[in-house]
């Protein structure tokens, strides 16, 4: 045996071979080829049965237990024992979906906005204002503007076009999301 070799050979000898190991709701039942940054993919059953190819340092760290199966029951049983979730089952108007669009979204700003105007944001990159609406799971707005108000503006005619009507239409609703 020779002490140097080749890179391929050095390589070889630094894998870890995982098959059979269990990790989590994972067992490995084979190499599935490796990732772009050259980290082993490996194939792996599922208890649940799915099977899954998975990046081999996320199953060595315990980055990924399961097909995706484990994160669904922890959410099953947490909604299970929410109290506040459990209150409202069933009462459709709190998530504000009406006529295929998330009307709550237009009468309650995020914690997350900075501008002080839902649908305008600044960017930083191109140093304008962006205008935008989503409408039906539609970009119908999505414009820059070099100064704030214009963006605002345009953000309204938007709203007043596509989502007054459907406000109007649903008011007691938006009234009720109001005192909630």
């Amino acid at each position: 045996m020779t002490m140097g070799g080749t890179e391929s050979e050095k390589a070889m000898t630094k894998q870890i071979d995982m098959t059979g190991r269990r990790i989590g709701r994972l067992t490995v039942l084979a190499a599935a080829g490796r990732m772009k940054n050259g980290n082993r993919r490996w194939l792996c059953r599922c208890d649940c049965g799915n099977e899954v190819t998975v990046d081999g340092y996320a199953l060595r760290v315990g980055s990924v237990k399961s097909c995706g199966c484990l994160r669904r029951d922890a959410s099953k049983q947490t909604a299970r024992t929410n109290p506040a979730f459990l209150a409202n089952v069933g009462n459709a108007a709190l998530w504000g979906t009406v006529a295929g669009t998330n009307l709550r979204t237009f009468v309650s700003m995020r914690a997350t906005n900075r501008s002080g105007v839902t649908g305008v944001s600044y960017d930083n990159t191109s140093g304008k204002w962006i205008a935008r609406l989503y409408f039906r799971g539609r970009l119908v707005l999505n414009k820059s503007f070099w100064r704030f108000d214009e963006a605002v503006q345009a953000r309204r005619l938007a709203e007043k076009h596509y989502v007054t009507p459907l406000l109007e239409r649903y008011e007691p609703l938006v009234k009720q999301w109001g005192t909630q």
